[in-house]
């Protein structure tokens, strides 16, 4: 499962650009948009109180290094704008069907401010205030505001009612950020919320006596059948040819460019033997997981495909490279209790995987679970964990840019396949 790099961009070139996203869903929990987070690195802040045009330049450099689409795979972007970057006009530099404008909470809606607003207003770009909490001088920035976002995190449920039917739904559309439970999802989706921010999605919701489905105990079965130690050739290539759709699937995603093998791949029997025992169950697990979220929201699936080629690349660069099946599997794994609403120590137990896999996706402290939570602080924007946890891995600061980038865009390409 190699990855190659993008001609043109060199990895050497993407020093000091951080770039995470978080994912913004509607009210069908369709993906709407990312909010990208940036930093230059450890020990600086993309810092809104004192950001200037010098913080345009990193925005910029990490488009031209990774590209919009890279990033966003076509979705727009949501991007925080300081003062400075907005009588810059930084905005204009990218097109307006990409871009949502985020004004701080920090920002005063002075003349300067209020004419540049309405100057990308008149262009076309969505406008959003960030964070917003009602004051009568901020009435100019609702007057030209497409989105406004509600922070879950501080504003209490009366709050939200009274600022929701006191500017109503005519023009100006909610957004409910920092959405962690499905409980706070009914909540906002009863208010009247148009999208949602958080990671609501990667949580399970787990109701006693609840069944799981039988298509996806079926993935399940395959899943402990294929990932026994025991297992060869001959009886993995029979588990898998039990059920048309994986062999279909796996048939499919071992023939797409992603794999780039010369000659097409007709046969379970002749993948294995191309692949090996390790990338097989691998391949696996990817096809097995992506069936088990048919129901879930798509960022659930391409959020733990990434997290597995994360863990995966990470694994040579921490003395792990013989260890990095197990990485991948890891990172596949860790929302598996958002797949099928089960606790994950139940999961676990019905699945034959090692027992440091088990330890970190339990939460116990391993080297896998560092490389896990590693991986779950880059895609958060969460700088501050993410550092720490490079002191105990050792790894180039400027290593972790070109690794998430890769990571993403390996799981864009196999989930589209």
């Amino acid at each position: 499962m190699s990855d190659k790099k993008v001609p043109g961009k060199p990895v050497e070139r993407m020093r000091g650009v951080y770039v995470a996203r978080q994912p913004i869903f509607d009210r069908k929990l369709d993906l709407y948009a990312y909010e990208l987070l940036f930093r230059s690195g450890f020990s600086d802040f993309f810092d809104c109180a004192d950001g200037d045009l010098a913080s345009a330049k990193t925005i910029m450099n990490s488009f031209l290094l990774f590209g919009l689409d890279s990033i966003t795979g076509g979705r727009m972007a949501f991007i925080n704008f300081t003062r400075k970057l907005l009588l810059g006009e930084t905005a204009t530099m990218f097109p307006r069907e990409q871009l949502a404008v985020e004004i701080l909470e920090t920002i005063e809606p002075d003349d300067e401010v209020i004419a540049a607003c309405r100057r990308l207003k008149k262009a076309g770009y969505t406008i959003v205030l960030d964070d917003f909490i009602f004051k009568p001088e901020l009435q100019r920035f609702v007057d030209m505001a497409d989105i406004i976002k509600l922070d879950f995190r501080i504003s209490g449920v009366r709050e939200r009612q009274a600022l929701i039917g006191q500017l109503g739904h005519d023009r100006i559309r909610f957004l409910a950020e920092k959405i962690e439970t499905r409980s706070e999802f009914d909540e906002a989706m009863e208010m009247g919320f148009s999208y949602f921010q958080g990671y609501f999605f990667a949580r399970p919701e787990i109701v006693a006596g609840r069944d799981i489905p039988g298509y996806k105990l079926n993935y399940m079965q395959i899943l402990r059948e294929v990932h026994k130690p025991d297992a060869d050739f001959g009886e993995l290539e029979e588990i898998v040819k039990r059920d048309v759709s994986i062999t279909y699937k796996l048939l499919r995603f071992i023939n797409s460019a992603a794999f780039g093998f010369a000659k097409k791949i007709q046969s379970i029997k002749q993948a294995i033997s191309l692949l090996g025992l390790k990338e097989f169950r691998k391949l696996v697990s990817l096809v097995a997981l992506s069936g088990m979220g048919d129901d879930k929201p798509e960022e659930l699936v391409l959020t733990s495909m990434s997290r597995a080629r994360f863990c995966e690349l990470i694994a040579p660069r921490i003395g792990m490279k013989d260890r990095s099946s197990d990485l991948f599997l890891t990172g596949m794994f860790s929302m598996i209790d958002a797949f099928i609403d089960q606790p994950m120590e139940e999961i676990l137990n019905d699945l034959p995987l090692s027992e440091a896999i088990k330890t970190a996706l339990l939460g116990g402290e391993n080297l896998y679970r560092t490389a896990l939570e590693t991986a779950m602080s880059y895609e958060r924007g969460d700088w501050d964990s993410l550092g720490l946890l490079n002191k105990q891995l050792g790894l180039g600061e400027n290593e972790f840019p070109h690794i998430f980038q890769s990571s993403i865009r390996w799981a864009s390409r196999i989930f589209t396949v």
